[in-house]
């Protein structure tokens, strides 16, 4: 009978501390090769739902502020008769849902959402798209003056796509002007005034006027992409923070939206 090995033998001690013990820990995972967080269609989706909820949120002031502007044409047109009917933000609003109703202060939304299906997914993902293409997959900080290129590229395409959804909500807004003059209403929806714009225009219809408005997007994402994006790689640079979420608050904290608004007023 052969005699049993004793464990405590220094020939087994040798052998069992050559066996290198499994551990645990995600370098021992393999490798994620692909990330769906950063990708186009991710990207794209993200960037659409928050540009609409956006738009949601805001759009009675995009509203209110056409209406002023239809009053002060109308105001200039009038040889001297002031036919105003609200003064101000707040008073053109109020009196919006007084007499109209408060669902119509978001009249016109729905092309403003199908604008930024294109404008916001286009100029969001061209402009990575573009920084990549000029750094090693991104992940080195752009010079000003490429990223200052690419946000005003990434605008330009951007808003010349979406000019047909944005001339269609110009002219849903315009009613108000009409309904102001005691005149019927011209368009009724959205598909109506798509139609109308290509029965009397043409296809070239859709982009009549676009050029002062891709020369006012290029200007505003030249404003925001260019200086959140310089912004958060200076973060990472000078606090030796890795490209996290804490970064992105950051970057959209302190780059200045008031430069987009300038750049765009400017124009």
């Amino acid at each position: 009978m052969a005699a049993k090995t004793d464990e405590s033998s220094p020939a087994v001690s040798s052998r069992k501390s050559s066996t290198p013990a499994p551990s645990s820990g995600r370098h021992q995972l393999r490798p994620v090769k692909f990330d769906y967080a950063d990708s186009f269609a991710c990207t794209y989706i993200v960037s659409v739902v928050a540009a609409s909820i956006a738009e949601l949120a805001t759009y009675p002031l995009d509203l209110t502020k056409t209406r002023l502007q239809i009053q002060g044409e109308g105001a200039a047109h009038s040889a001297g008769k002031s036919n105003m009917q609200y003064r101000g933000m707040v008073a053109t609003a109020f009196g919006i849902a007084r007499e109209e109703g408060a669902l119509k202060l978001w009249q016109g939304v729905t092309p403003a959402l199908y604008r930024h299906v294109v404008y916001s997914g286009v100029r969001i993902c061209s402009y990575d798209l573009m920084r990549k293409e000029f750094t090693q997959n991104g992940t080195q900080a752009l010079p000003v003056w490429k990223s200052a290129l690419c946000g005003v590229t990434a605008g330009a395409v951007a808003q010349w796509l979406a000019s047909p959804a944005d001339l269609v909500k110009v002219q849903i807004q315009m009613e108000g002007r009409r309904r102001l003059m005691g005149e019927p209403p011209r368009v009724h929806s959205a598909g109506h005034a798509f139609r109308q714009i290509v029965q009397r225009g043409g296809i070239k219809g859709l982009w009549k006027g676009s050029i002062p408005n891709v020369q006012r997007a290029a200007l505003v994402n030249l404003g925001d992409l260019t200086t959140y994006d310089t912004i958060k790689h200076l973060i990472m640079d000078r606090l030796k923070m890795p490209d996290c979420h804490t970064v992105h608050v950051l970057g959209f904290r302190f780059a200045p939206d008031s430069w987009a608004a300038i750049m765009g007023h400017a124009s």
